[in-house]
């Protein structure tokens, strides 16, 4: 690819938050809860060469304890000292397990489809200045 070739960074980004192929928004991105399919199913991309790493798991926390703790901590208060820790403890640590469990594929979804609309593959890590240091 040239630069004279952009891609949609909306487009691709939507398109792995709904779990679809960042190149066509048909296939599906996932084949197992995290596990990104080797190659479109559809259009025939390469969706492995996408590295999210450690990005969307990052994100997830960052998102979950800014959404969901402090809310749950500032709405809260009035629960959390009345409440017996026996429950309260379980209770809210399931809540936040499930919601941060349901983010996680729907934000490396997204990172995968920002990688896409970006061009930053796994060819690009000899430009990462920790490789270039070694």
């Amino acid at each position: 690819m040239g630069p004279w070739f952009s891609r949609s960074k909306p487009l691709s980004l939507w398109r792995g938050l709904r779990g679809k192929c960042p190149h066509c928004g048909k296939a599906r991105l996932f084949y197992r809860y995290l596990k990104v399919e080797p190659v479109c199913q559809t259009c025939g991309h390469d969706l492995d060469r996408y590295p999210a790493d450690d990005g969307p798991a990052y994100f997830t926390v960052l998102i979950v304890g800014h959404a969901v703790i402090v809310p749950f901590l500032i709405l809260g208060a009035p629960l959390i000292w009345k409440a017996p820790l026996a429950i309260l403890i379980p209770c809210s640590l399931a809540a936040i397990g499930v919601v941060t469990l349901t983010m996680l594929p729907i934000i490396k979804g997204g990172v995968v489809g920002l990688l896409y609309a970006l061009d930053i593959n796994r060819a690009d890590a000899h430009l990462h200045t920790a490789d270039a240091a070694e």
